[in-house]
C-alpha cells in the first residue's frame, strides 16, 4: 500500500455520491479525506477485521469482495467498480468485516473520517440519500443472490449474473454481439454463484452460440433474448 495523501476536489467527484455536489461543499472534506494505492492482488481487508470509522470508497480500479465460510470455500460476493462505496460496517453497524476485500487490478482507495462526512451531509442532505440508496441496492442484490442460491437452477443464475453485470457496467458492440465491459473469468462466476469451476464450464458449453467466452474472462451475448429464453428451459 502507498499513502498518496489527502484527496482532490476532482477526486471526490469520482466518487459516485458526490458526483452532483456543490465544489463549495465538498472542499471541507479535504482535509480529512485520504487517497491510499494499492496494488493488484493486495488485501485491503480482511473479513473479521477492525475498521476505522471512516467511508471506504473506490476512486480507480476493481475490487473483489469475498467470503470465507468454515470449510475454506470462497464465494464472490460481489465486485466493485470505480466510483462505488465498500465496507458499510465502517460507518453503519458494528465496525467489523464482513468480508475479505481484495484489488483485482491496480487501485485507488479514498478514505473520509465519518465526523467530516457528517458535516458535509448536514450542508447536503442528499449526499445521504445517495448512500441510502447504494446499500439498498447492495441489499437488493444480496437478497436476490440468496433467493437464487436457494430455488433457482444453476444456469438461470447464470444468465441473472450476466444481465446484472450487462446493467450495472453496460457493454459495447462488437461484430460478434455485446460484450460485457467487466471481465469475469470462470472462478468468479462459479464462486458467484455457488458452483463449481467444472460446472460453471459446462453451462457456458450449454449456452454455445448465445454466448461466447474468452479466455481471461470476456463475455460477449450474441443474442440477449435467446439469453433469457435459455434460463427457462429445463
Amino acid at each position: 500500500m502507498l499513502v498518496k495523501g489527502y484527496s482532490s476536489i476532482v477526486q471526490l467527484k469520482q466518487i459516485s455520491i458526490f458526483q452532483d455536489v456543490a465544489t463549495t461543499q465538498l472542499e471541507s472534506l479535504v482535509p480529512y479525506s485520504y487517497v491510499r494505492e494499492y496494488q493488484q492482488g493486495e488485501i485491503i481487508m480482511q473479513e473479521g477485521d477492525r475498521l476505522p470509522q471512516q467511508l471506504h470508497a473506490l476512486i480507480t480500479g476493481r475490487l473483489e469482495i469475498k467470503k470465507i465460510a468454515a470449510s475454506g470455500k470462497e464465494t464472490v460476493v460481489r465486485l466493485i467498480p470505480a466510483g462505488e462505496l465498500f465496507a458499510a460496517p465502517a460507518i453503519f453497524g458494528n465496525g467489523i468485516s464482513p468480508a475479505t476485500v481484495i484489488c483485482q487490478v491496480k487501485s485507488q482507495i479514498l478514505t473520509i473520517d465519518r465526523e467530516a462526512l457528517l458535516k458535509a451531509i448536514a450542508q447536503a442532505p442528499e449526499i445521504s440519500l445517495r448512500i441510502l440508496e447504494v446499500f439498498n441496492q447492495r441489499l437488493q442484490q444480496l437478497h436476490n443472490t440468496v433467493h437464487g442460491l436457494i430455488s433457482e437452477r444453476a444456469i438461470v443464475r447464470l444468465v441473472r449474473l450476466i444481465q446484472y453485470y450487462r446493467d450495472r457496467d453496460g457493454t459495447y458492440s462488437l461484430a460478434e454481439g455485446d460484450r460485457l465491459n467487466i471481465k469475469l473469468p470462470y472462478y468468479q462466476i462459479a464462486r458467484s454463484i455457488g458452483i463449481t469451476y467444472e460446472e460453471c464450464v459446462r453451462l457456458f458449453k450449454r449456452l454455445k452460440g448465445i454466448v461466447i467466452y474468452k479466455r481471461g474472462g470476456e463475455i460477449i451475448v450474441k443474442d440477449w433474448e435467446k439469453l433469457e429464453a435459455a434460463s427457462n428451459l429445463s
